[in-house]
């Protein structure tokens, strides 16, 4: 029981973890952001196996964290509240053509970084060509271009 109770409890742990560090560090992962996962997984392997390494453990480990992962997705099905909470909500970062500047410093997007986005998805070259960018919750930059430039 000890091991289900360790691997519901790393799972919360890692997914507050995650939703507080921000979605732009998982849409646009660096070398450190690399590093640091392989060190946030060995750290988590230990947590999760303590003293126990054996099959049968690692085994209730990967069902828990699957069991877990299947009921909060039902979770969020059922409450659009819960959704928000774990999932987060878009962003509007760029709104025809102006930056926000408190949204882009929430969430620890540049400027650069939408024109970026721009110039790969759609050939856009200034903030003026930009309807509107958004942080979806995946991480993921959506650029809208204005109609007709």
């Amino acid at each position: 029981m000890e091991t289900v109770l360790r691997g519901i409890a790393i799972y919360f742990v890692l997914l507050i973890v995650l939703r507080l560090s921000g979605r732009r560090s998982l849409a646009q992962a660096t070398p450190f952001d690399f590093v640091l996962l392989l060190i946030i997984a060995e750290t988590t392997q230990q947590a999760l196996l303590g003293d126990d390494f054996s099959m049968i453990n690692a085994i209730l480990l990967i069902i828990t964290l699957f069991t877990t992962d299947v009921a909060l997705s039902y979770v969020k099905q059922w409450s659009p509240r819960a959704a928000l909470l774990m999932d987060g909500a878009p962003t509007v970062l760029i709104s025809r053509g102006q930056p926000d500047a408190e949204a882009l410093r929430r969430a620890r997007v540049s400027v650069e970084d939408v024109l970026e986005a721009a110039r790969q998805k759609h050939g856009l070259q200034r903030l003026e060509e930009i309807e509107f960018a958004i942080l979806e919750p995946s991480g993921s930059l959506s650029i809208v271009p204005k109609s007709g430039g």
